[in-house]
């Protein structure tokens, strides 16, 4: 008596673990539903159809799931996450931007397959537009945006909406291999050139200009320092000229008055200068007779005080 244990064979098994089949694909707009789905359109997943699901649950795939779609026609292929399975029976739904990659149009055959990838540790962008430099902090845009991908290719152009403006970036390379996962990884970014950006010419340097001479410091004692007030030009409130002088010629480096330095400055004494302008003769002689009434009468005054004292006691 003959048995055949055709399902313990290493190579079924093998088949049992893998989940392959053929969807037509449509851009995310295609999907019908009250409900806004752009936020498919944000990110790097897909929709499936149940079908998928039940499939996938008899299968003993890993977590979180992942896929690789191939378009057999062209021979380019991108990978991706699913997220959501409520999608028509032998349907699925992509992003536009990853069915730009794969070079599909609205109806294609796409090969699906799970696979299982290396988690990312290290990724290099390069933005397709100089516009991306005007993002204030663009890691930081970027993580974000990345939150709603499963996994990045190497050669994938991928999109991400900031701003209410969409920013294509191409992925140069991935580590450790050319397709890896992004889900919960501790994963260092690095940007590229953006595509057509020029750096800015330098400018040849100027010659060095001679260092001018030192004027004398005696000399500035003679300059004048005086005040220019309102030294512009003026309007009529009805729009005539007439009596408009015009304004004073500007100075010239010439016309700049200096003060005189403080040759006996030392460190930490501030010196605080008075102006002694004479005063006014009239002013004069008033301090003066003030200052002799007070030597003429001030020994009698003393004694009055002294014989007031004496009778009050």
């Amino acid at each position: 008596m003959f048995s055949f244990h055709v399902f313990d064979h290493p190579m079924a098994r093998g088949f049992q673990n893998r989940f392959s089949t053929q969807y037509r694909c449509y851009s995310v707009s295609m999907l019908a539903g009250p409900n806004d789905r752009s936020d498919v359109e944000k990110g790097g997943k897909i929709i499936m159809p149940p079908s998928a699901l039940d499939q996938l649950s008899r299968l003993n795939i890993t977590y979180p799931m992942l896929f690789k779609l191939t378009n057999k026609n062209s021979d380019r292929m991108t990978h991706c996450g699913v997220l959501e399975f409520v999608a028509d029976e032998g349907i699925c739904y992509l992003p536009h931007w990853m069915m730009q990659n794969l070079l599909l149009e609205e109806g294609g055959l796409v090969q699906v397959e799970s696979v299982n990838l290396m988690v990312a540790t290290y990724s290099k962008f390069q933005p397709q537009s100089p516009d991306f430099l005007d993002i204030t902090n663009p890691k930081a845009v970027l993580e974000n945006a990345l939150r709603n991908f499963a996994c990045l290719t190497t050669g994938d152009v991928i999109a991400i909406n900031y701003n209410e403006k969409i920013y294509e970036l191409r992925v140069m390379e991935t580590k450790p291999d050319k397709a890896v996962s992004i889900i919960e990884c501790d994963m260092n970014v690095d940007f590229d050139a953006p595509l057509g950006y020029k750096e800015p010419e330098r400018r040849p340097q100027h010659q060095e200009e001679p260092a001018e001479e030192e004027a004398d410091p005696s000399s500035y004692a003679d300059m004048d320092t005086g005040f220019r007030a309102f030294t512009g030009s003026g309007n009529r409130l009805d729009g005539k000229t007439k009596g408009i002088e015009p304004s004073p010629a500007p100075l010239g480096a010439s016309d700049i008055k200096r003060g005189i330095p403080n040759y006996d400055f030392k460190v930490g004494r501030i010196t605080f200068i008075r102006n002694s302008r004479p005063q006014p003769k009239k002013i004069a002689d008033d301090v003066r007779n003030m200052n002799d009434f007070y030597q003429l009468y001030e020994p009698f005054s003393i004694k009055c005080h002294f014989l007031i004292t004496l009778f009050a006691r």
